[in-house]
């Protein structure tokens, strides 16, 4: 547990101000008439919904850059996609990506199309396409996005509020995933550069275990259906006030999974606050499910390598590890 002091480091320190970057995102919203909250766009398509999302790698790609590894950061853009269509409840399809460079470069280019086809592979989806675009004067190094498509029929989505009273499952992550990078790149970078070794076990240097690539979590779907979730939570940007996308409630987590030593690292060596660390990363779990009936929850977790991991009751908020979020 950190204390409170004047030299912690928050991740508006480091360059990211989550409240700004919300109003700007309400603005984008407001000015094009889209709504807010949702892991996918959904469009009628008759009997089915085709969907649609999109996201990119983020400044993770700084720590690839630095090592000259660009051979998991496909894997994260595929996963930071897949895994908010799970969230939805729709089963993704396809995928497109979009590498913009400053310079083109074969090498960069192999790793990344290589992780991008294991992301795929893991993901059971097609990559139908894909641009690359060379703009000196607008990219310094490189910068990765893409976009997801998945089909779902209409009674398949998940209805997306959880209800006082229900069971939360929860699944392990497998680090720090794809967000928030830039305050785990800060505090690594205060006393090492991303080749020292890693102090804990796991991981040769430091950046190796910033670049583990994010979980996937496409093969949760059809057990979730099978149990009849409410609604899911992917555990990203945000951290644990994910679960409020779930409705206005109150979310007791009792018994989360370990964070991983990475975590530690980066709290520790950024004098981050309990609080920060928990409104950032995943801290250990990269996916919440909400289930109405207690023994399918159980069902859930025992299948799936999963665990429950909490309640939801009356109120507001988020409760997790003495922490009032």
């Amino acid at each position: 547990m950190t204390t409170e002091d004047s030299d912690e480091l928050t991740y508006a320190d480091s360059g990211v101000d989550i409240e700004a970057s919300e109003a700007a995102t309400a603005a984008l919203i407001g000015a094009v008439g889209e709504s807010d909250g949702d892991y996918a766009g959904l469009l009628d398509i008759g009997d089915r919904y085709l969907a649609l999302a999109t996201d990119g790698v983020g400044t993770k790609l700084l720590v690839a850059e630095a090592l000259g590894d660009y051979s998991t950061i496909g894997i994260d853009c595929i996963a930071m996609n897949v895994n908010d269509l799970v969230a939805a409840g729709v089963r993704p399809v396809a995928f497109v990506d979009y590498l913009a460079v400053e310079e083109p470069d074969e090498g960069f280019a192999e790793q990344v199309g290589e992780g991008l086809a294991t992301g795929a592979n893991q993901s059971d989806i097609e990559l139908i396409g894909g641009e690359t675009a060379v703009m000196p004067d607008v990219i310094k190094g490189l910068d990765l996005a893409g976009a997801c498509a998945g089909l779902a029929a209409k009674d398949a989505l998940f209805e997306g509020e959880a209800k006082p009273g229900d069971t939360l499952v929860g699944w392990e992550s497998s680090g720090i995933h794809s967000n928030g990078l830039t305050l785990a790149r800060t505090a690594a970078r205060k006393n090492h550069e991303y080749t020292d070794p890693f102090p804990h076990e796991g991981y040769e240097t430091v950046g190796e275990a910033l670049l583990e690539p994010t979980r996937i979590y496409t093969h949760l779907l059809d057990p979730l259906r099978e149990a009849g979730v409410r609604g899911a939570a992917h555990i990203t940007g945000g951290g644990w006030t994910n679960l409020e996308r779930l409705g206005e409630n109150r979310y007791i987590v009792e018994d989360p999974f370990d964070a991983q030593p990475v975590f530690e690292f980066v709290q520790t060596e950024g004098n981050v606050s309990d609080a920060e660390m928990h409104t950032t990363f995943n801290m250990g779990t990269g996916f919440v499910a909400t289930v109405g009936d207690e023994s399918a929850a159980e069902s859930l977790a025992e299948s799936t390598e999963g665990r429950i991991i909490g309640q939801v009751e009356d109120g507001e908020g988020v409760s997790i590890r003495g922490l009032e979020l």
